[in-house]
């Protein structure tokens, strides 16, 4: 297949490439590297099945011959990104998802929407399933991430009703790997580069808010299982595993052999006190578990991170 990845430099993004490009599909990368980095696609630049064309999917862009797939990934997705840009993550979730929709539509493609757990907002019910609604604040400091998400998540399937386009929705939880963004502001990441630089690592809270973490790998298998596919989803991606940020930061820690220190700060507005998800319908329609141990990730991020150099760890 030709499939086009929109946020191909990202962390996520530049993973799903590589894993295209691996299997023998061909790749175009649009990225406006305000978030993503061309170091990211490093290994794929001298590959003949993959391109990279520098562009924001909110401005008019070409892209020219088939299209099989589009996978839309671009938008800030770190809370350090969204809060800091809230115009632009409102613009990727609706200008960019209708650009990108109208693209796959024009060329008859699969159209695969990247979504996120924080749809669901600081949820009532849990584990989250796809039937539930959420709870979300439309107007708090995170609203502008959530809200561009469900939003592009409506678009979506407008046009799978009114246009007949072949589209799909991955709602995708904590995800962490190599390529994370040192000060991201993501918890995986953050304890990480305080653990390697001898900090305290601080925990929001008391510590005993939860997340289900999933390797980027895993996470992949499951993206590229719904460009292959015909559901249109909402389908979660994520570990059913439940972990307290407590025992993230202990096993950060342990892993790295620091003896940092915890410090714990206020917990942020909104910040959803339990976070994991019903892969049931994943399961079910896509034949997608997570594979990976949290441990034995944590260990393949820490080794990545350790062979940063110092100044790129320490680089805002």
């Amino acid at each position: 297949m030709r499939v086009v990845v929109s946020g191909g430099g990202g962390f996520l993004g530049s993973h799903l490439c590589e894993a295209l490009v691996r299997r023998g599909d061909t790749v175009l990368c649009l990225d406006n590297f305000s978030s993503g980095r061309t170091a990211n696609l490093a290994a794929l630049l001298e590959e003949p099945g993959f391109a990279c064309t520098p562009c924001d999917i909110t401005e008019p862009f070409r892209v020219s011959g088939p299209v099989d797939a589009v996978v839309h990934l671009a938008s800030p997705a770190s809370p350090r990104d969204y809060l800091a840009h809230p115009l632009q993550t409102l613009a990727a979730g609706s200008s960019g998802t209708d650009t990108l929709l109208r693209l796959a539509v024009r060329r008859r493609a699969r159209f695969v929407l990247a979504s996120t757990s924080e749809v669901y907002g600081d949820p009532t019910v849990h584990p989250q399933h796809e039937e539930y609604w959420g709870h979300v604040s439309p107007v708090g400091p995170r609203s502008a991430y959530d809200e561009a998400k469900r939003f592009a998540e409506a678009l979506t399937m407008a046009y799978r009703r009114s246009e007949g386009a072949d589209t799909g929705i991955v709602r995708i939880f904590n995800t962490y790997g190599p390529r994370m963004r040192a000060h991201d502001g993501r918890v995986v990441s953050t304890f990480v580069r305080q653990a390697l630089d001898g900090e305290p690592l601080t925990v929001f809270g008391d510590g005993d808010q939860t997340r289900s973490f999933t390797y980027v790998d895993d996470l992949v298998r499951g993206l590229v299982a719904m460009v292959d596919g015909d559901r249109p989803g909402p389908v979660n991606l994520g570990n059913p595993g439940e972990r307290t940020v407590r025992e993230l930061a202990e096993l950060v820690l342990r892993i790295t052999g620091s003896d940092s220190e915890l410090r714990f700060l206020p917990l942020p507005v909104d910040d959803p006190v339990r976070r994991r998800p019903d892969i049931t319908r994943a399961r079910e329609q896509l034949g997608w578990q997570p594979r990976m141990a949290l441990e034995e990730g944590l260990r393949h991020t820490v080794k990545w991170f350790t062979g940063q150099p110092g100044d790129a760890r320490g680089a805002a």
